[in-house]
């Protein structure tokens, strides 16, 4: 069964989760990136009063591979002070169009 995988990261951490997401080999990915947004250090609107840009990455995931990629995400996420803001979820997929 699959599963939406919804993260959010701060822009400049954008290819170290895409990276992530390659080496746990999920291929079904999009990216929202340089959006508004907040998490536990303020707003990050883009501008100079409210510095920083939030990315959204959502990957179509395997049920089965849920524990090692958030185990991979939870490393990153504990590497450093500055990545603490990462946050992931999982959503279900209730319907879903694609090609088979």
């Amino acid at each position: 069964m699959k599963k939406l995988v919804q993260i959010h990261v701060h822009f400049e951490y954008t290819d170290a989760i895409e990276a992530i997401l390659d080496r746990r080999e999920v291929t079904e990915a999009v990216r929202y990136p340089m959006m508004e947004g907040r998490d536990q250090d303020g707003k990050h609107y883009g501008t100079q009063i409210f510095p920083g840009n939030v990315t959204v990455v959502q990957a179509v995931v395997d049920e089965a591979a849920l524990d090692e990629l958030f185990a991979e995400l939870e490393r990153f996420r504990g590497s450093k002070a500055a990545h603490a803001h990462l946050q992931a979820l999982v959503l279900p997929i209730e319907r879903r169009l694609v090609d088979t």
